[in-house]
């Protein structure tokens, strides 16, 4: 890590690799000899729509996504997707089943019963949302146009480490936090939806994988905007899109694709996980808010037995490099945000920190 960068555990936006914010700043006055930076020229000039073109194929091979679903490139972050499914997806029964693991999740809940029947198949509230439900205990209704739920909780630290069984209602899945952070099988799924800010790109970039037969069954009042079967009869581009945001999500997957795609950073994130929750674990002052089985290999959070000491915590760390450890304010303590971008190395010396705080306090 250079010198002049602390190491930086925000849940997002989160950091990106040194290695991709160099490349973005070598190019960004003027990118292939174009005389002007991505963020300037237009959306349809060829220049662009070759890097849309090549950004796009790029992500499909990394997740790998199968014929017969599309990607878009959309804009309005997970919140706008909150509405954008139920708006797209409810009408085909008016019902939906959702889990609520985290506050998103709830959130997102909130959002759909705006447009339909709405049944909690699972949820963690019981326990404060510190584990995930197992496939036994979720409630599946078989009238459900859809099965939403949130694949890493980021506030909680829970993660699934499963992918539900519906029979044959489709999947919506919130991927923000985790996408290409380990392999996915995508075809286990009707929609993907991920904020690319945690794990692929700077804020301001929506990506969606959604099996085609699922669009066009859009409610009545569904926006233009919001339509999944507009976006994709203009191929993302309805509207102008986040260019710049597409284009460092390109530099990214070449990044990811040398670190071995999601396989490899699957290894790398298991690493570094267990690292930090191992400290953690043995730890006097410390204990893991999420329980075992149900932990997060992206957000780890933990606690000590007072604010007070949380607050020195935090306090020391920034004077020792790091920052943003601060836990979530709906719930305090401490989080370590460890998404593909945080290297080993990172994870490492915080680790020390934490021993070396663990002994002196």
């Amino acid at each position: 890590m250079a010198n002049d960068r602390v190491f930086n555990f925000s849940a997002g936006p989160s950091m990106l690799p040194l290695e991709v914010l160099q490349r973005a700043g070598a190019e960004i006055t003027n990118y292939g000899g174009s005389g002007m930076s991505v963020m300037e020229m237009s959306h349809r000039s060829k220049i662009f729509l070759k890097i849309f073109d090549e950004t796009q194929e790029k992500f499909r091979k990394l997740l790998g996504v199968p014929e017969g679903y599309k990607v878009l490139f959309l804009q309005g972050g997970g919140t706008m997707q909150f509405g954008m499914i139920p708006l797209n997806l409810i009408g085909k029964t008016g019902q939906a089943d959702y889990a609520v693991t985290g506050h998103f999740a709830n959130l997102a809940m909130k959002e759909a019963k705006k447009y339909g029947q709405v049944t909690i198949a699972a949820s963690s509230e019981d326990r404060k949302h510190v584990y995930i439900p197992a496939q036994e205990q979720l409630k599946l209704n078989p009238d459900a146009s859809y099965f939403y739920y949130c694949s890493n909780n980021t506030i909680e630290g829970t993660q699934w480490q499963y992918v539900p069984e519906t029979g044959s209602v489709p999947l919506a899945c919130d991927m923000s936090s985790d996408i290409l952070s380990r392999p996915v099988d995508v075809s286990k799924f009707g929609l993907i939806f991920a904020g690319a800010q945690k794990n692929l790109a700077p804020a301001g970039l929506t990506i969606v994988i959604i099996r085609e037969d699922l669009a066009g069954q859009e409610l009545p009042i569904t926006p233009a905007i919001m339509n999944y079967k507009s976006m994709i009869d203009k191929d993302s581009m309805y509207n102008t899109p986040p260019c710049w945001c597409i284009y460092m999500l390109g530099l990214m997957c070449d990044w990811l694709e040398q670190q071995g795609g999601a396989a490899g950073m699957e290894k790398i994130n298991q690493k570094k996980a267990q690292m930090l929750y191992d400290v953690l674990d043995n730890a006097k002052l410390f204990t893991v808010s999420a329980e075992k089985g149900s932990r997060s290999h992206m957000n780890v959070t933990f606690r000590s037995a007072s604010e007070e000491m949380d607050a020195k915590f935090v306090a020391e760390s920034v004077k020792a490099g790091f920052t943003n450890l601060k836990g979530h304010r709906s719930v305090g303590g401490m989080r370590a945000s460890i998404y593909n971008a945080m290297p080993t190395e990172g994870v490492e010396k915080l680790c020390d920190f934490i021993q070396k705080f663990d002994k002196e306090n």
